[in-house]
Order: structure tokens, then C-alpha cells, then sequence
């Protein structure tokens, strides 16, 4: 079968566009509370997310951390796609929304009706950006991640690509195959199909920064800074009382 026929997805009820808009308010069905960040390899996302968790902890809030990629459902079937290199597109981002499908419903929303507050290094918008970049369409993305909960924040770490780029090279030995784009056919050699591969994503995530409201982050500021930025915003966000212990 042509692989463009499995994205011919039944229409959606609205146009991207405006389901993406009315994704902005997180629908209140339960007491907790789901904070994101996101943005392109080595925009400094991760470091910031541990940080916040750090500080949470300390505070002794009720917090759970949950990562992109990690379910053990589908670890050893994405595994073996990768070193035999039969993952396509569309059989890559399957094999994703299966891995937060997973997740999603046996982690983050049990937690989120727990009342805890759930942090997410990256989450569906990391498949919008990536799988956009590999060709898939965005309807049948935003319709294969429908039953994701929205965020209450997303932070968006955006950095200049070679600013980002060159701080994964300079701490990666090689970069592995998937990671590099190397099966779009972007450059023979692995540094630069990165380079290419990452300044796709990051044009797919910089449409996301309006439609799915985003807070932009500068990646080039000192840590610490941005650390003192990002806890500024969730407290405004987010009412962090509510997940202190019970007294």
C-alpha cells in the first residue's frame, strides 16, 4: 500500500487552524495540573525542566516528571526499527503516539485526576515538529494526538540553530541515524543532515508558537536567569498551593 493513503485521515470537525486555537485553554476535567517544555536538541529545555523540578521538590509539591520516548510498551519495537532502519514517516510516528498513548494513560492522566502537577520534557508538540518535518501532514497529526490533555503551560526553548546545534555536536561522539534526518536524504554526511534536519523541526515549532500558545523562552540566556524566568511564569500560571501537602 502507498504510505500517503494511511494519512488520509476522516476530516476533522474544524480546520487546523481553529482546532489548534481552541486547544488554548486547558479544559478543566480534573485537579492537577501539566506543565511542558519543548524546542529543537539542545536548546536548553531539559536543563530548565530539572531545574524547575529540582525547586518543586524542594518545596515539597506533589510532582511527576514523564519524558518523550519512554514507554516500555513499544522500547524494544523502536529499537529494533531503528538499527534495521525500516522505520518510514508514518510507521515512526505510530510507533510515537503509541509510545505516549501508553504513557498518557497509565501516567499522566491518572496523576493530572490525582491532583498532582505532571512535567513533561516534550510531549505532542515534539511529534507535531518532528513528523512535520519527515512529511506528514498536520491534520492527521493533530487527529492522531486528539486525546492528549492539554498543557496548563508549554515552554518553548528557542535558540539559534547552530547555537543548539553545536552544543549537541560538541558533547555527541556520533550522531545516531534517526537522530541526524539521515532517512530524509538531507546531506551524505551526519553533522549536517542534523543541521538541516533541525532547522525543519524548528520551523514547524516556530508555527506552533501562536496557534498552540506558547511561551517563548530565549535558549542564549545565562541559566540561571532563564531558570528565574521560567518559575516566575508557572507561578503565575499555575496555582502551586494547591499542590502542597495537606497540612
Amino acid at each position: 500500500m502507498d504510505e500517503t493513503a494511511l494519512l488520509e485521515a476522516p476530516e476533522m470537525e474544524q480546520p487546523v487552524a481553529e482546532a489548534a486555537r481552541a486547544r488554548r485553554v486547558p479544559r478543566r476535567e480534573y485537579p492537577g495540573a501539566l506543565i511542558v517544555v519543548e524546542g529543537i536538541d539542545g536548546s536548553g529545555k531539559s536543563t530548565q525542566l530539572y531545574l524547575l523540578k529540582r525547586w518543586l521538590e524542594i518545596g515539597g509539591y506533589r510532582i511527576h516528571f514523564t519524558e518523550w520516548n519512554s514507554s516500555p510498551l513499544v522500547k524494544s519495537a523502536t529499537r529494533r526499527g531503528k538499527q534495521r532502519k525500516l522505520l518510514t514517516p508514518v510507521t515512526f510516528s505510530l510507533l510515537h503516539a503509541a509510545d505516549f498513548a501508553d504513557r498518557c494513560e497509565r501516567q499522566i492522566l491518572p496523576l493530572l485526576h490525582g491532583g498532582s502537577l505532571v512535567l513533561a520534557d516534550r510531549y505532542i508538540y515534539t511529534a507535531f515538529a518532528r513528523d512535520g518535518a519527515r512529511g506528514c501532514p498536520e491534520r492527521w497529526l493533530r487527529n492522531l494526538y486528539r486525546f492528549a490533555p492539554v498543557p496548563d503551560v508549554t515552554f518553548y526553548f528557542r535558540a539559534p540553530r547552530e547555537i543548539a546545534v553545536n552544543r549537541i555536536l560538541s558533547g555527541r561522539p556520533r550522531l545516531k541515524y534517526y537522530e541526524a534526518g539521515m532517512d530524509l536524504n538531507l546531506a551524505f554526511d551526519r553533522a549536517e543532515s542534523f543541521r538541516l534536519f533541525q532547522g525543519l523541526i524548528m520551523e514547524q515549532y516556530d508555527r506552533m508558537v501562536v496557534t498552540d500558545n506558547f511561551v517563548q523562552m530565549d535558549g542564549t540566556v545565562p541559566v540561571n536567569t532563564l531558570q528565574k524566568q521560567m518559575r516566575e511564569i508557572v507561578r503565575k500560571r499555575v496555582d502551586l498551593k494547591r499542590f502542597l501537602p495537606a497540612s
